[in-house]
Parts: C-alpha cells; sequence; structure tokens
C-alpha cells in the first residue's frame, strides 16, 4: 500500500512539472483568472440567493454553484503558479506578489483552507440549510480574502 501511495504522489509530481514546462508563465496566469473569475461568478449566484436574497432561493442552482467552485478549488490550481507568474516578472499582467514564493508553508496553508472551505460549501449546499449555507459562504470568502491580503498586488 505504501508503495502505491508514494508511486501515485511521484506521478503527480511528475504531472505537475510536466504542466509547467508545457505552459508559457502568460498562458498559467490567464489559466488561473479564468479559474478564480468562474469561482467568483459561482460565489454571486449563491450570494444573490443566500445572502442578498435578491434571488428566490433555488437549492439546486446553489448546489451546482457549490459544486462548480469545489471542482476548481481541487483542480490542482497550484500546478498554476510559479516564480515565472509573479508582478516581478509580469507587471500589471499579473498581481500575484513574489512573496508567495518567500511564503509557501503560509500560501499552502491558505491553499488547503480554501479547498476545506469550498468542499464545506458544495456538501451543506447539497443539503440546503441556508444558514449552512451562508455560514459555509462567509469560510470560502475568508480563505480568499485571506489570500488576497497576503498574497495579491494592488492594481
Amino acid at each position: 500500500m505504501k508503495a502505491l501511495l508514494m508511486g501515485a504522489m511521484a506521478a503527480a509530481l511528475l504531472a505537475t512539472t510536466a504542466a509547467h514546462a508545457q505552459m508559457k508563465p502568460e498562458d498559467m496566469v490567464e489559466a488561473r483568472k479564468a479559474g478564480y473569475q468562474f469561482m467568483a461568478w459561482n460565489m454571486g449566484k449563491i450570494k444573490a440567493q443566500v445572502i442578498d436574497g435578491k434571488e428566490p432561493f433555488d437549492q439546486a442552482k446553489v448546489a451546482a454553484a457549490a459544486n462548480a467552485i469545489a471542482a476548481i478549488a481541487n483542480s490542482g490550481m497550484g500546478a498554476l503558479y510559479s516564480p515565472e507568474t509573479t508582478t516581478e516578472q509580469l507587471g500589471k499582467a499579473t498581481r500575484l506578489k513574489p512573496e508567495f514564493f518567500q511564503n509557501l508553508d503560509k500560501a499552502g496553508q491558505i491553499g488547503r483552507d480554501f479547498t476545506v472551505a469550498a468542499n464545506q460549501l458544495a456538501s451543506v449546499a447539497a443539503d440546503g440549510d441556508q444558514a449552512a449555507i451562508k455560514k459555509a459562504f462567509g469560510d470560502v470568502g475568508g480563505s480568499c480574502k485571506s489570500c488576497h491580503d497576503n498574497f495579491r498586488a494592488e492594481r
């Protein structure tokens, strides 16, 4: 079992390395931005129904939006980050501060926390409990804010 796990981990590392080798830094930033924009769009759908009440609550639509967010959170977006994709190298094409790579432990923890929060949002959205969705939505937003506060440059 250990050998199987180690083999899987090695394969994942090789796949991540291969993804870096196949993409230009500008393409990595573009793919990253697209993922975050899609998540933000889905967060907006949930916000309109559960937080603001601007739209009637539709559990199926909220669950679909939460599942989309969780899918991206679990998609391996970490492979789209490299030291060549910061403001230091690409200027205004990105908002990723170089400090991200000087604080990889913190960045990794924020990423893991985001994934946990996104998965929790998907789980409670499937149940339809609006109070639980509201709390989980806040947790996802808080994890986004944590990364922005630490590693996102102002425009």
